[in-house]
């Protein structure tokens, strides 16, 4: 499938996933893949912090939007990004509202801490409403949001189907029903989940997608496999022979404590990446949805140059879905 065909058939996508699977890494490598397809992007966050600007080498996202990489590529788009906390969207709804004063006097007093935590979901609900007002009036071709860890992220887009179901008019009901319409259509709105070729994060992200279309109803896209690792050439045949013409072609260079030792790592390396394939297939049979993958990163802090590496597999394997599992 074309990827900008795959990214243009939904405004916004909500990447979600158990903590520690990469998730954020994910939605950075979304952003730019999409980008390098020709869609605008722009890219959320929900808290300071976190890899986005360090894969971007960009200072750290805030409330201002910034440009985190320049189309600068023809056939390319720019990435955008910035934060949007329920502090910033609850003062942007009362200001669309006509009630800027009162946004004012809210803010200088730290009253809006105590306004977004009066109700349960109502900072969650303030959090995907702006998402929608920023959907709504086109501001980017496609938003990448980088929503909560798997165990929130149903309570997170369950808020406006609970203060629906708690506020019978007014605002509040108004943004419910306006938020709750983008996250059923499919053209507006899809969530892309996220986990490693590991049983317990299989199991949330199985356990996830099955709340998230039984209980809110929105549309999933491929799920991304994060963080596979590869088997280098020769070990993926015989491994022995693959030693033995090691020994003879290097005796001279490579002592017999060398080799046990190179031995020992491509033997773990097998193992490991066993182990994923296990895992793979399990999550092929629990849950019926695309997958795509991308690569084991050897570093503890990636960069720009390994934000390319990530984008590169995902329009691989977004090139190679089937139609009916875009």
């Amino acid at each position: 499938m074309d990827p900008a065909e795959f990214f243009a058939a939904s405004r916004v996508l909500i990447v979600a996933g158990k903590g520690g699977v990469g998730k954020s890494t994910m939605s950075a490598a979304l952003a730019r893949t999409a980008a390098r397809a020709g869609l605008s992007t722009l890219l959320i966050r929900l808290t300071p912090g976190g890899p986005i600007s360090r894969l971007f080498a960009q200072p750290d996202l805030t409330k201002s939007e910034q440009t985190l990489h320049p189309g600068a590529d023809e056939g390319e788009s720019d990435v955008r990004g910035r934060l949007v906390t329920p502090d910033e969207a609850l003062a942007e709804y009362l200001s669309d509202h006509g009630l800027s004063r009162i946004t004012r006097r809210l803010s200088s007093s730290g009253a809006i801490e105590v306004v977004t935590t009066a109700a349960p979901g109502i900072r969650d609900l303030l959090v995907l409403g702006r998402v929608k007002g920023l959907e709504a009036r086109g501001a980017a071709d496609l938003i990448v949001l980088d929503a909560p860890a798997a165990g929130h992220a149903v309570s997170f887009l369950q808020s406006p189907t609970g203060l629906r179901g708690a506020v019978g008019a007014g605002p509040i009901a108004t943004q419910a029903d306006e938020v709750l319409e983008m996250l059923a259509d499919p053209s507006r709105c899809r969530v892309m989940l996220v986990t490693l070729a590991e049983e317990t994060p299989v199991n949330e992200v199985v356990e996830t997608a099955f709340a998230l279309e039984d209980e809110i109803g929105v549309a999933l896209g491929p799920v991304i496999i994060n963080a596979l690792v590869d088997v280098p050439e020769g070990l993926d045949t015989d491994l022995d022979a693959t030693f033995d013409t090691l020994i003879a072609t290097h005796a001279p260079k490579i002592s017999a404590a060398d080799t046990a030792q190179l031995r020992d790592a491509a033997t773990f390396r097998l193992r490991w990446a066993a182990r994923q394939r296990e895992q793979v297939t399990r999550l092929s049979e629990l849950l019926p949805l695309a997958h795509l993958t991308t690569p084991y990163l050897f570093s503890t802090e990636p960069g720009p140059q390994d934000l390319e590496t990530l984008a590169d597999a995902l329009s691989i394997g977004i090139a190679e879905l089937h139609e009916d599992h875009a």
